[in-house]
């Protein structure tokens, strides 16, 4: 697979983080609705537009990054903050009786594999390339 193909992929789930994250500066009530809660009032929306706004721009930019340096390490960055929301999630389920988030947890899994997938052909092709 072209690294330019795996580079195109990896910034896939940053347009997905990306389009989240403007929606929380944009429209935060719509963008806590399609998470299925409603926007808090006071300090709790300050935190939400904050907190998620802050985690899916962050997670859009650093797979921008990886995905235009082609840099593995940037690519493992939102990895691991999907990765650890969808484990969150299902720990929410399993210990504090929340619904199970399925929708959310395959998204989020999908994505992380994509971003772990695509860091791992950059990591192979960059040593490839020093051969």
């Amino acid at each position: 697979m072209s690294t330019t193909v795996v580079r195109i992929t990896a910034a896939l789930p940053g347009v997905l983080l990306a389009v989240s994250g403007v929606g929380w500066l944009t429209d935060p009530a719509t963008a806590a609705e399609g998470l299925g809660m409603p926007l808090l009032d006071g300090i709790g929306r300050s935190t939400q537009i904050g907190d998620f706004g802050a985690f899916f721009l962050s997670g859009a930019g650093m797979a921008f990054i990886g995905a235009w340096t082609a840099q593995p390490a940037w690519l493992l960055a939102p990895a691991l903050l999907l990765g650890s929301a969808a484990c969150m999630r299902v720990f929410a389920f399993l210990a504090h009786g929340a619904p199970f988030a399925t929708m959310f947890v395959a998204i989020e899994l999908v994505m992380t594999g994509i971003l772990m997938t695509s860091a791992l052909l950059l990591s192979r092709a960059g040593r490839l390339s020093k051969s």
